[in-house]
């Protein structure tokens, strides 16, 4: 193993890289599988090993409330949290984005209550799909650490939130290789953060923030909202072929099939044949598991998402219409329609020329594995019906 990396949980390479990044506030409220994450800040803090502010919450609520106020004070901040949490931030979390504050905070996917379950799956985040934040998965625990820094670029260049989901205890609480980037080399990409006059509260430049607005104002500032988050799609890309320019690292590689080929664009990551016969879809750590089993299957490839807001549309389309067989594999269900990610992906695929299929998996941490990955590219040589549960016992 090369010298500069470690064998770390997930979570504390979250941290880790966090400190190197250096914000002025940290505040978050412990959750499982989010705690080991704000653990271990709190103990970096207590050691002085930072000089960040850690503002201890009593809520979830309350600490999405504490780092809006700091970001509106003009300052680089963070957050995590998970599941309920995520939830109870939710009105939070509308206005962090509604007053265009570049607040970066970790999600560690988790299923949502009722019944209680502490365990995976991507229901949470999606219920918080439309709040207005950029949103990035991560497959592994190299790629959340990539991402996290690349959040903090684009956040304080766009003026826009970023969440960062990384699949819980899955990522979280398991231990890999991973290369955690200097400060020095961190700070190539990300100048300490300098917010634009007008952008934040100052008594020398006073200006308001989250005001009451009426009919005659209110469309246009959401529509400038959607337009922005929109657009965001080219920065995404230019800033990520920025991170690999100056980050030549292992940091750079996330799992390659042997002899395939792959593209990756910071939007999405294709790894597969040129002409596959079936592609499929997925975000977050699953499509590990996913490319371990298209080892064996050298006429399918594998598709991940790794930006889900704004959705890169245009991109994806590029290679599902290369496919005969599309499987899009989620962890989530919009509960009386079809999965989240399925439901995007048949609005870029008009008039049903694919074999389009949607297949939940995983939901309250139930195990995908190979043989179930097997099934489903088994599955979609056949006509069925487009939705299919998968995994149960």
């Amino acid at each position: 193993m090369p010298k500069n990396k470690q064998i770390l949980e997930g979570s504390r390479a979250i941290s880790q890289v966090i400190r190197n990044i250096n914000p002025a506030v940290v505040s978050a409220y412990p959750i499982t599988p989010q705690t080991h994450i704000v653990e271990d800040l709190a103990r970096l803090k207590a050691a002085g090993q930072t000089d960040f502010a850690y503002v201890r919450a009593e809520s979830e609520f309350a600490a999405a409330s504490i780092v809006l106020g700091a970001s509106a004070s003009g300052v680089r901040v963070y957050s995590a949290t998970s599941s309920q949490g995520l939830l109870l931030m939710a009105e939070v979390l509308f206005n962090i984005a509604g007053m265009r504050l570049p607040v970066v905070m970790t999600c560690a996917n988790r299923s949502v209550s009722a019944p209680i379950n502490i365990w995976n799956d991507h229901q949470d985040v999606m219920a918080v799909r439309d709040a207005g934040w950029l949103q990035l998965f991560a497959e592994n625990h190299q790629e959340a650490v990539n991402q996290h820094i690349l959040a903090y670029k684009l956040a304080e260049k766009l003026q826009l939130p970023v969440m960062v989901n990384v699949d819980g205890f899955i990522l979280t609480h398991s231990y890999e290789a991973v290369e955690i980037p200097s400060p020095t080399l961190i700070k190539k990409y990300l100048p300490d953060y300098q917010p634009l006059p007008g952008t934040f509260l100052d008594p020398q430049n006073p200006v308001t923030l989250g005001a009451f607005f009426t009919p005659s104002h209110y469309f246009e500032v959401r529509q400038a909202l959607h337009e922005d988050l929109k657009n965001s799609l080219e920065t995404i890309k230019k800033d990520y072929k920025l991170f690999q320019k100056i980050f030549k690292l292992s940091a750079n590689r996330t799992t390659v099939i042997k002899g395939q080929r792959q593209i990756d664009n910071g939007l999405i990551e294709y790894s597969g044949p040129k002409n596959p016969q079936t592609i499929i879809v997925a975000l977050g750590s699953v499509v590990g598991t996913i490319k371990e089993t298209l080892k064996n299957e050298p006429k399918v490839g594998v598709l991940k998402i790794k930006v889900f807001r704004p959705f890169p549309g245009t991109e994806i389309k590029k290679y599902l219409e290369r496919a005969a067989n599309i499987a899009v594999v989620e962890k989530a269900l919009s509960l009386g329609q079809a999965g989240p990610l399925y439901t995007e992906i048949a609005a870029q695929l008009p008039g049903g020329r694919n074999n389009l299929r949607n297949y939940i998996v995983g939901l309250g941490g139930r195990d995908v594995t190979v043989k179930i990955i097997k099934q489903i590219i088994k599955d979609t040589r056949h006509k069925n019906n487009s939705l299919k549960f998968m995994g149960k016992i």
